[in-house]
């Protein structure tokens, strides 16, 4: 009953807002305001005025229903955005009729941020059952919360030229990105407002398109991460080419049983003899970036922290001299690796904006998938949504195969300190939600 109260009455709001310009909202509240003051007739005239105003308010409302032409427009979205950062795009407005169009807006249909049933009963307010019993009852306070979780951007409402008949308009918004994941546009609104500039009546344009909001991302200064060159089969094969392959060394006489295609034609032609090109097993740096997915009753804020730090890693280590896996487990465990000619950081960025909790799997999932790997692996940096018993011993057992480890946990705020269990604080570092960038810039 309080999801179906809530859904309606925000819908409500929606169009209420939406329908009503500033000036029509203030000479509603002016009309209540004049029949509160005129309901005696025989000691005040407000009443008078409030008719008028009330008649006027009423006009407006049957015109703002009428139908309007369908305009017609064009969106230039760019491939990304980042959370946190605002960015500009273009919209070209059409139109089609053979009449000048004034005083138009321009509205974007982000989709409707109303949470699901299955939302609205499954996912409690972060700190819920602190609030009073009234609170606890009605939930109006998840509610809303809700609808700031399932709000990935806002766009501001833009005005718009005078539009010439048959002509068009090229017009700037700003979108704001509050969250990573994909932003989904719907289509475009645009506004007319009636004589008396009250309401407005709307033309609505399907334009289904979708960007991809990446994290939001800190400064990180370049690490010098401990451990030495470790043997990568495949050798730089690994990162720009397909199957076995090792990094080309010199020229020499060709031995029996030498592979045909290591044969150097030009070599060949010139001396008469076979000769053939030497390879050397390729050693270098490759490191882990460990992202615990894991947490029984997941706080949004603390695990959109560590997916921001995670991207702010994946930006910062040096890949054009090494190799960086990223590894997490969603549905299934995931490896993806970049660097010296493999994937791209634009790729691990677009895996961590769709990244998501994983309450079905138990964490010695993704402690599988990182043991099978360590023998590889030059040094570790592991971000943690939380500090248990499971990830002390994870972290110890990568600490016994020798392996250089970072350890950055992610908290909430004004959490109590956290047992270190050893670990010195330049391998041990607690991080508040919000306080990302200045732990980060000390490392």
């Amino acid at each position: 009953m309080a999801w179906r109260n809530y859904r309606r009455s925000s819908g409500l709001k929606h169009a209420f807002v939406r329908r009503f310009t500033p000036a029509g909202l203030l000479v509603t509240a002016l009309t209540m305001s004049l029949v509160g003051l005129g309901v005696d007739t025989n000691l005040a005239i407000s009443y008078q005025a409030a008719t008028l105003v009330g008649t006027a308010l009423l006009i407006s409302f049957a015109w703002s229903f009428a139908k309007r032409p369908a305009f017609r427009a064009e969106r230039i979205l760019p491939r990304f955005g980042t959370a946190g950062s605002p960015l500009h795009y273009r919209v070209c407005l059409k139109n089609p009729t053979r009449e000048p169009q004034a005083g138009l807006a321009i509205m974007e249909d982000l989709g409707d941020p109303r949470p699901t049933r299955e939302q609205f009963l499954n996912n409690p307010e972060p700190g819920e059952s602190k609030r009073n019993i009234f609170d606890r009852t009605f939930v109006f306070y998840r509610w809303m919360w809700l609808m700031e979780q399932n709000k990935l951007a806002t766009v501001a409402e833009k005005s718009v030229p005078t539009l010439a008949p048959g002509g068009s308009n090229d017009l700037t918004l700003e979108l704001i990105p509050h969250k990573r994941g994909v932003l989904r546009f719907e289509g475009l609104t645009v506004g007319f407002p009636d004589p008396f500039g009250f309401l407005r009546s709307f033309s609505k344009i399907p334009l289904r398109q979708s960007m991809l909001i990446l994290p939001k991302r800190y400064y990180v200064p370049e690490l010098a991460m401990p451990g030495s060159m470790q043997y990568q089969q495949g050798g730089v094969a690994l990162a720009s080419s397909v199957g076995q392959s090792e990094e080309f060394v010199a020229l020499r006489d060709y031995r029996r049983g030498d592979p045909l295609r290591h044969i150097h034609w030009k070599s060949v032609s010139k001396t008469g003899r076979l000769i053939v090109k030497e390879f050397q097993d390729e050693f270098f740096v490759r490191h882990a970036l460990i992202l615990d997915t894991f947490a029984v009753t997941p706080r949004a804020d603390v695990f959109e922290e560590a997916v921001s730090i995670a991207a702010s890693f994946a930006c910062t280590v040096r890949t054009q001299e090494s190799l960086l896996d990223l590894m997490f487990v969603g549905p299934q465990a995931f490896c993806f690796t970049i660097g010296r000619g493999v994937g791209h950081t634009e790729q691990m960025l677009e895996i961590l904006a769709s990244v998501q909790p994983c309450t079905n799997r138990s964490f010695n999932s993704l402690e599988t998938l990182v043991t099978h790997r360590l023998n590889e692996v030059s040094g570790a940096i592991c971000v943690f949504i939380s500090w248990d018993e499971q990830r002390r011993e994870f972290v110890k057992k990568i600490q016994a195969m020798g392996v250089p480890l970072l350890v950055l946990v992610v908290t909430e705020p004004n959490a109590r300190d956290l047992d270190a269990d050893g670990l010195t604080p330049d391998v041990f570092r607690q991080i508040e939600v919000g306080k990302a960038a200045e732990a980060l810039a000390t490392l």
